[in-house]
């Protein structure tokens, strides 16, 4: 295949070749017909497959966080949902979809938590591998990412992550050597730079990761993309093994073919350009686009089916106390269903991962359709915890326009907005503000309240009156920041005595300058009516608890506070929602707390409470998959992938601010539970931790594989098997992860090791009384160490102890293993 690759780039001039490097658009790569090549589309994301121009406004389906399906700790679930996907993508036309994201959970407040998969290198890892698996075998690409050290979103495009050798080896690159044995395609590399100890360049520009490490240690010959706009440089990023910059037709290599330009001036080697056309090829070939449309329909699952039980998969149950759940519904009259998340649940979290979908499930929809018709479901919210006013409500505009303005002042033309909070992308290479009118009708009598947010400069005028003016030119690093989240802005009360009242909102903002992504307008429209205060909402959910069967909380996050751009600043839940939890669960002894969020929150109630079911962002089909584990439809087999803490002073890293542009990974290999068990601290729960509905017996625990032996490279020659019995001593069918951690033997050349490192996992399904045997696989990396000095793998001698238990805390089973 290589020579016939070369023999079609060949064909090309330099002018072609070049052009083929940058996207033809955001979402499309440039076709060359003299070569064969179609062109090909490529899609975020790790939630859903959100399309590309002409389909991103299109119904895509919208799957549990990648967080809620790695808590199912199942390999086969996560190849369900890599099929899943696959069929999506070719329902939209996608030849590559841009995920799995194998950044680990270094911190709890990282921004992009929820899509991420875990706080293990090794739980990340193996489920990684099965989503590129299954996803690929079925002709449809994937793209793992952001190679590499991006684990926080402060200054997201700038800072460099320092990361010493030995944790780059062990802790943060598993999950992208896994990702590459299971074959994948391409990879994408970060907007972050890494500092390694012996080069400290962007990921664009970091030849010693891209070309020393990946392409030639690692032996990828697939294509790196940068992450949007990531590319800044020309030479140095070509040079360095970045193969392709997205998104297009603008960008360091197009713009003033400056490509082009390199090669001719002998700072980029032709040869350099033919192998990165070379790879593109290849991609093209896989994914059925070489010569002719060779790409396969993907038979799909029932969507809502499908969902439902992926999502319901991975409910983590923390409390059970007197066996609440799951609830009876026959035994139901009356059910409270209270909280903000109950009423407006947050289904998936922000940024590139959002998707469009045809419908959600909420809820109150979920349990009103798995109770009773004659059981009462009273509904209260119980407070609203947003700092911003909701998104004003679509019906109440009667106008939303936008009028582009050159720098002299003259008209470009007007174009409706379809939404109030918009991103409005402006192509018109002299247009320098915008001028946005809306008309809103208001007709609830009493005090409403309106917030406006723009971002950049910009003046804000309700009913003629200016209520803001300022606020400065947003940098690209700004935008790439805030573009999906929520700008700030001036908050009006308006009184409403003779219904209806119509209000009118001016806009004049600058066009900002958003570098590859383009240009435009970001501004939101946001609105509250006339209502009952905070107080009156936590009495009448305290007062609808007291007289319910059973009262369900639904606290969480929204959409404020998980999202890409931006990281949390604390791990409290927003608003006053620990408070309505107290008073519910002081009203009503027979409260479940359902805990909607895709990262850790802190849960100072968590024992006082009897159940607690973390249900994560369930996709749309959240609120039936809820419903589903409530009244024991569904088990809740999840297991946390990260560990809970109790307080912030527990959380090992809680601070991801850069200093002076470099973000210090100074906790080297002890990242999450590893960290936890260094210090001796007790978490709230400990990674891995899960209950369920059924009761489990772990015997039988032993070694059943040849006694270990090491190679020539420094490492075991085979894996370490180890067979456990599980049996299932309970009433229902179920579902339990067996853990097997390697805890290392003192090492005499004084590397510093976590207590207890996962190595092994498997779910495990049982019916009741049913005893089912495991086999789980050690790989001979779990007991090896890198070496900085020889810069190679070593494995230390010694006797090491495998630990098989329910949790990085529960252990079941130690077993010795002597190492010569």
């Amino acid at each position: 295949m290589t020579s016939e690759l070369r023999d079609r780039v060949a064909r090309l001039s330099l002018q072609s070749k070049v052009r083929l490097l940058t996207g033809r658009t955001g979402w499309t790569l440039h076709a060359a017909p003299g070569a064969g090549l179609l062109p090909v589309t490529v899609s975020d994301g790790p939630a859903g497959v959100r399309g590309t121009e002409a389909t991103q406004d299109e119904h895509s389906a919208s799957l549990p966080s990648p967080t809620a399906v790695a808590a199912a700790w199942d390999t086969a679930l996560m190849e369900r949902a890599g099929r899943f996907f696959a069929a999506e993508a070719r329902r939209k036309d996608v030849d590559v979809v841009l995920a799995p994201v194998l950044n680990l959970h270094r911190s709890p407040v990282g921004g992009r938590h929820f899509e991420c998969l875990s706080e293990d290198p090794h739980l990340t890892a193996e489920l990684g591998a099965a989503f590129v698996r299954a996803l690929q075998g079925e002709g449809v690409g994937a793209c793992p990412k952001h190679f590499i050290g991006n684990e926080t979103e402060r200054e997201r495009t700038g800072y460099r992550a320092r990361i010493d050798e030995r944790t780059l080896r062990e802790v943060y690159l598993p999950p992208f050597e896994a990702a590459l044995d299971a074959g994948a395609w391409t990879v994408m590399a970060a907007y972050n730079g890494v500092d390694d100890g012996v080069e400290s360049h962007s990921m664009t520009d970091h030849r010693r990761l891209l070309t020393g490490l990946l392409k030639d240690e690692l032996g990828f010959d697939g294509v790196v993309v940068s992450d949007w706009a990531a590319a800044r440089s020309t030479a140095p990023s070509a040079n360095a093994g970045l193969d392709l910059v997205m998104p297009g037709p603008r960008g360091p290599w197009s713009d003033g073919d400056a490509l082009l330009a390199a090669v001719r001036a002998g700072e980029v080697a032709e040869e350099v350009v033919d192998d990165k056309v070379e790879r593109l090829l290849r991609l093209a070939g896989r994914v059925g686009k070489l010569d002719r449309d060779t790409s396969r329909p993907v038979e799909g699952e029932d969507e809502r089916a499908a969902l439902r039980e992926i999502g319901a998969r991975g409910h983590v149950l923390l409390r059970n106390e007197g066996g609440l759940l799951p609830l009876a519904p026959a035994a139901l009259r009356r059910v409270a269903l209270i909280g903000p998340n109950a009423v407006d649940a947050h289904t998936q979290g922000g940024g590139s991962a959002h998707v469009n979908s045809k419908y959600r499930v909420g809820p109150v929809e979920g349990l009103r359709e798995a109770l009773p018709e004659d059981v009462d479901l009273t509904v209260v919210r119980g407070a609203d915890p947003r700092r911003h006013l909701p998104v004003l409500a679509r019906d109440r505009l009667t106008r939303l326009d936008l009028t582009l303005h050159d720098a002299a002042g003259g008209s470009l033309g007007a174009r409706p907005v379809a939404e109030p909070a918009f991103h409005v992308d402006v192509a018109e290479p002299d247009a320098a503000r915008a001028a946005v009118t809306a008309e809103i009708t208001l007709t609830e009598p009493g005090t409403h309240h309106l917030e406006v947010g723009v971002v950049g400069r910009h003046t804000v005028r309700v009913d003629g009156v200016v209520r803001a003016e300022g606020g400065r030119t947003a940098t690209e690093a700004e935008i790439l920041e805030s573009r999906h989240s929520h700008p700030d802005g001036p908050r009006v009360a308006l009184e409403v005595t003779a219904a209806p009242r119509r209000v009118r909102v001016e806009i004049d903002t600058e066009v900002a300058d958003f570098g590859g992504f383009g240009r435009g307008v970001i501004a939101q429209l946001r609105h509250r009516p006339p209502g009952p205060t905070a107080d009156e909402e936590i009495a009448r959910a305290v007062g609808a608890a007291a007289e319910a069967d059973v009262a369900i909380v639904v606290v969480g996050t929204n959409d404020e506070v998980e999202s890409e751009g931006y990281d949390r600043t604390d791990l409290h839940l927003p608003g006053r929602q620990d408070e309505l939890v107290r008073r519910v669960a002081a009203a009503n002894p027979r409260t479940v707390v359902v805990v909607n969020a895709g990262a850790p929150v802190l849960l100072p109630w968590l024992d006082d409470v009897p159940a607690v079911l973390w249900s994560w962002f369930g996709g749309q089909e959240y609120g039936h998959a809820l419903a589903d584990t409530l009244t024991g439809r569904a088990e809740p087999t999840g297991r946390l992938p990260w560990t809970l803490p109790r307080a912030h002073a527990d959380v090992p890293v809680l601070d991801t601010r850069p200093t002076d542009g470099v973000l210090a990974y100074d906790e080297g290999v002890f990242v999450g539970h590893r960290a936890y068990d260094r210090d001796g601290r007790e978490p709230h729960r400990p990674f891995g931790f899960g209950l369920g509905y059924t009761r489990w017996d772990l015997t039988r625990a032993r070694l059943t594989g040849p006694p270990p032996a090491r190679g020539g490279d420094g490492l075991l020659t085979a894996p370490v098997r180890v067979t456990a019995s599980v049996a299932n001593t309970g009433a229902r069918p179920g579902r339990h992860v067996v853990q097997v951690y390697v805890e290392p033997p003192a090492d005499g050349a004084g590397t510093t090791r976590p207590l207890r490192s996962l190595a092994a996992f498997a779910s495990v399904p049982a019916d009741p009384g049913e005893l089912a045997t495991v086999h789980l696989d050690l790989p001979p990396r779990a007991f090896a160490v890198w070496d900085t000095d020889t810069r190679s793998w070593r494995t230390p001698e010694g006797t090491y102890h495998l630990a098989v238990g329910s949790s990085s805390r529960a252990i079941a089973h130690r077993l010795p293993l002597q190492v010569r």
